[in-house]
């Protein structure tokens, strides 16, 4: 028998009871509370309608109540039915979005596709390994002057932005870029401050864009090019404040990775650019990565607009123009992954398995852009966004110019999360907006550019957005974090873009 005294359990030290931190809930778990807060917020504020002229303008003055003519049952079935609206809910002729009318698609299966058939492309790409060696070289080359990288993607962006409204189609670069900024030792948080804010601020300071500056001007009866002069200073300046902004978050995490605002994923910080040359890339893979790159430039080719850009929102379209959108993209990057896969010289097995894989891989990121869209569905479904525009039209009535140009641009920023479509937010807002311009004598370009400078900047953080939570969902950041991170840049995005428009304002 042992002489081991036993302890008795009772007797024995408890051990200390750590409170578990609580953390900051998905981007699921936001979109989600966002939902159930907007379908509370529609049983308060009455639904209400303008009226529309031939070209679906609404009308200035026109405003009424309407009678709600939803009861509990169809509002509990619009909740329910929330995420599925927004992947393939239909608007019919009635306003009403459901998934079994008949009529327009308004559901976001178009940009869920384009995520997965990306991430198809990209992970059959990784597959091939080209891309890990062409990341490598280049963080090798550029290890000493890294900063140019993030300079040169976020003014090609911004110029995307201004020119054709580049925003949801930069969701495809994050599989190539955040590897890259990686290896050259900066966070993720930078990759997503280069793509979101580099293109953000060119969509904010829109010039030419037909699906803002191009919608709004035509909504407002002025030419496109009105008011270009002081859009494409404001785009100079902004841009030059938003590249240093992201220039000096990432100067500071790569001094201090403990510093970093988007914090670190397994592996991260082992992804670092080699002190000494990468093996020469091999005519194979050198190949692949021209592919991946012509089919990025002919993506951007395909979808600007150049007509309209060149002469105006009414011109029509080049022989040469493409017009395409989602739906070619989709077919684009599919057949583009195949390609890849036989030039890279993945079989048949290795090639449908980095598809798969790729699917897997983007499907979080394509359900977070659904969830957004249910969002707006409810909002349609409850017509309740022609209220809130109604309460907001008499605040910048009876102000002086600079005050009222400041007043567009404040009250059109709640009126962009509530409508993060650019051209939909137009539609509603600028015929009303407009001529208000009028009684205020400022000139009606004045309020376009005060209205897209508000939609611009709300998109910016919006979570209802595809280009915010797709793009951090793609990024693996957490929204709050996010929001700390891009906080500051809105904060002095905010005030120059009020000071410029009193400013035009008072110049006249």
């Amino acid at each position: 028998m042992s002489d081991t005294t036993v302890a008795d359990p009772a007797s024995a030290p408890k051990p200390a009871q750590h409170k578990k931190k609580r953390g900051f809930p998905s981007t699921y778990t936001i979109l989600a509370g966002v939902t159930v807060a907007v379908w509370l917020a529609a049983f308060v504020i009455p639904p209400g309608a303008y009226q529309v002229d031939d070209k679906g303008h609404t009308i200035a003055g026109s405003y009424h109540r309407i009678e709600g003519a939803k009861n509990i049952g169809e509002r509990m079935r619009d909740l329910f039915l929330a995420p599925i609206n927004g992947l393939y809910g239909i608007r019919g002729e009635n306003g009403q979005v459901a998934p079994d009318s008949s009529g327009a698609l308004y559901g976001a299966a178009a940009v869920f596709l384009f995520v997965l058939a990306v991430g198809a492309f990209i992970t059959v790409a990784f597959a091939t390994g080209a891309l890990d060696s062409g990341i490598g070289r280049l963080a090798y080359k550029l290890r000493s002057r890294s900063f140019l990288l993030i300079v040169g993607i976020m003014v090609v962006f911004a110029v995307a932005g201004t020119v054709e409204g580049f925003a949801e189609e930069t969701l495809g670069f994050y599989a190539l870029l955040v590897p890259l900024t990686l290896a050259l030792g900066y966070d993720r948080m930078t990759a997503v401050g280069a793509i979101i804010a580099g293109a953000g601020v060119g969509v904010l300071c829109s010039t030419v864009n037909p699906f803002a500056t191009g919608t709004a001007s035509s909504a407002a009866d002025v030419p496109i090019g009105d008011g270009i002069v002081l859009r494409l200073a404001m785009l100079v300046v902004l841009t030059a404040v938003t590249v240093a902004y992201v220039l000096w978050y990432a100067r500071r995490v790569k001094n201090d990775p403990e510093k970093s605002w988007s914090g670190w994923q397994p592996g991260d910080r082992e992804v670092k650019a080699d002190e000494h040359e990468p093996d020469p890339l091999t005519k194979r893979q050198i190949l692949v990565l021209w592919l991946v790159g012509l089919t990025f430039a002919f993506m951007i080719f395909a979808i600007i607009p150049w007509a309209t850009v060149i002469n105006g929102p009414d011109a029509k379209s080049f022989g040469w123009e493409l017009d395409w959108y989602f739906p070619e993209l989709t077919a684009l990057f599919l057949v583009g992954a195949v390609v890849i896969g036989l030039v890279g010289g993945l079989g048949e097995s290795s090639m449908s398995e980095a598809v798969g894989k790729g699917f897997g891989d983007f499907v979080g990121a394509g359900i977070v852009i659904v969830l957004a869209r249910g969002v707006t569905v409810i909002m349609n479904n409850t017509q309740i966004t022609a209220t809130v525009l109604h309460a907001l039209e008499g605040v910048v009535t009876g102000t002086s110019s600079a005050v009222f140009a400041v007043a567009v641009f404040l009250v059109n920023v709640p009126l962009a999360f509530l409508i993060p479509s650019t051209s939909g937010h137009a539609t509603l807002a600028m015929p009303i907006m407009a001529p208000l311009a009028d009684f205020a004598n400022v000139p009606r370009s004045l309020v376009v550019t005060a209205w897209q400078s508000a939609s611009g900047w709300a998109n910016l953080v919006t979570p209802t957005t595809a280009v915010v939570t797709g793009g951090i969902a793609l990024a693996k950041v957490r929204y709050d974090r996010y929001v700390k991170f891009i906080a500051p840049l809105m904060g002095i995005l905010f005030v120059l873009i009020c000071a410029f428009l009193a400013i035009a304002a008072w110049i006249g």
